[in-house]
């Protein structure tokens, strides 16, 4: 039973760096990984821009609904 696991481990570790050093050294992949990370960040700035567009719109609506209830 130990003896399957452990090859197990060999073959994972195996296959495991063969991938990482494939992709690591491979242009399109990197490339990818750029892409990605830049839609990412343009992504989470414009989550962060709406996010603050909408605090502002709630922001605006309390108040006029604290100036109605004032009239």
């Amino acid at each position: 039973m130990a003896g399957g696991n452990f090859m197990h481990r060999v073959v994972s570790y195996l296959v495991n760096e063969v991938v990482v050093n494939g992709l690591a050294n491979s242009p399109a992949f990197q490339r990818f990984a750029v892409r990605t990370s830049r839609r990412i960040e343009d992504i989470s700035k414009l989550a962060e821009k709406k996010k603050q567009e909408l605090a502002e719109q709630v922001k605006d609506i309390t108040k006029n609904m604290d100036s109605f209830k004032n009239q």
